[in-house]
């Protein structure tokens, strides 16, 4: 397994501890639904310096990164991020990921999936054919997200970048906690607010800012609680609600699908859109008693097989059962009743929208 510069931190906080796309992650530690609530109503601080990191260079990096992904980054300018995903040759889904714009037209970052790190590198460089510089930046680059309503209001003390004022999917450059060089971006995966902010392993700088972070009194959060997180608020996970085998119109990703533009699998997404999806991936809630799990099926009223469970939980902050899964068209309805199957118990849940929360 794999470390990130922050293991030993987690460790002597007493975070539980388990393996994570090939690195030893913090899962929580202390309590799932106390780390939820950090987060949803203060601040809380997340590793997630597993994350892969590339960056590409020169005059056809925008033309690389338009012909691998989906939504149309040459709308971004300087200091703006964006959501995307990597279609793959039969119209799945390789990764989904987000692209920072350093500067236009010359400099790019992506950021992806712990786990598809080596997949995702592939994929672009077989597309690589003007030779775009790229370099693999993940093992050196720290990330940590900081969320929360609260996170930008305690961060700005240490840094003279404004990121009070940074909108949704902009970042900025500068010295942050003495620290130069980091990037501060107002995305997360929790809809709670707050910044994620990289920066190069280098100088102790880890240390440094992990350091500033508790002395702020900023609470660590681990894994467990940033999935009930994502969940609440209707956000994918790569290999649960997403992977090769399902589209990003499937996926309810349509709006980061671009047909204005040239990209992997457009012919194939344009016949599925004209031709209607079979499946839609949705949201529930449980209606009867029962916590849905990955892969659960669901099922009609009758006991026929429409679908299957991707991600499911008790939401903490809703004090319910929640869910996503891909159900068949006729049945995508809000406040459509469906049933998942729990030990062989058909238990009632009803379509809802997402954010959940």
């Amino acid at each position: 397994m794999k470390n990130t510069p922050f293991t030993e931190n987690h460790i002597a906080l007493g975070a539980k501890m388990a393996e994570f796309a090939g690195y030893n992650m913090p899962i929580s530690y202390t309590g799932i639904n106390d780390e939820h609530a950090a987060v949803r109503n203060n601040v809380g601080i997340f590793d997630v310096s597993h994350m892969g990191e590339f960056i590409l260079k020169g005059a056809d990096a925008l033309d690389l990164i338009q012909r691998v992904t989906s939504n149309d980054a040459s709308k971004l300018t300087a200091g703006k991020a964006q959501y995307s995903c990597f279609p793959n040759d039969a119209g799945g889904i390789v990764d989904d990921l987000i692209v920072y714009c350093v500067e236009e037209n010359k400099v790019y970052m992506l950021v992806v999936n712990a786990s598809n790190i080596e997949k995702d590198w592939n994929w672009v460089c077989k597309h690589n054919t003007k030779n775009v510089e790229m370099h693999n930046i993940s093992d050196r680059t720290c990330l940590l997200a900081i969320q929360g309503p609260n996170a930008t209001k305690l961060l700005q003390a240490l840094t003279e970048m404004d990121i009070m004022n940074l909108k949704y999917y902009t970042f900025v450059k500068g010295t942050f906690a003495g620290v130069e060089n980091v990037l501060v971006s107002a995305t997360g995966y929790t809809g709670a607010g707050g910044v994620e902010i990289y920066f190069e392993d280098s100088n102790n700088a880890a240390n440094i800012i992990w350091d500033k972070m508790m002395e702020l009194g900023i609470k660590p959060i681990g894994l467990a609680a940033r999935d009930t997180l994502r969940l609440e608020m209707g956000y994918c996970l790569y290999g649960n609600d997403i992977d090769d085998t399902t589209s990003p119109l499937e996926g309810g990703l349509g709006w980061i699908t671009k047909f204005t533009k040239d990209f992997t699998a457009k012919e194939i997404l344009e016949k599925q859109k004209a031709a209607g999806i079979q499946r839609k991936l949705v949201g529930f809630e449980m209606i009867d008693r029962g916590i849905p799990r990955h892969d659960y099926l669901i099922k009609d009223a009758a006991g026929n097989l429409i679908g299957k469970v991707t991600s499911g939980t008790q939401a903490p902050s809703l004090a319910k059962a929640i869910g996503l899964g891909y159900v068949a068209i006729e049945h995508t309805a809000i406040d459509s009743e469906i049933f998942i199957e729990i030990r062989n118990n058909l238990i009632k849940a009803k379509v809802v929208k997402v954010p959940f929360a």
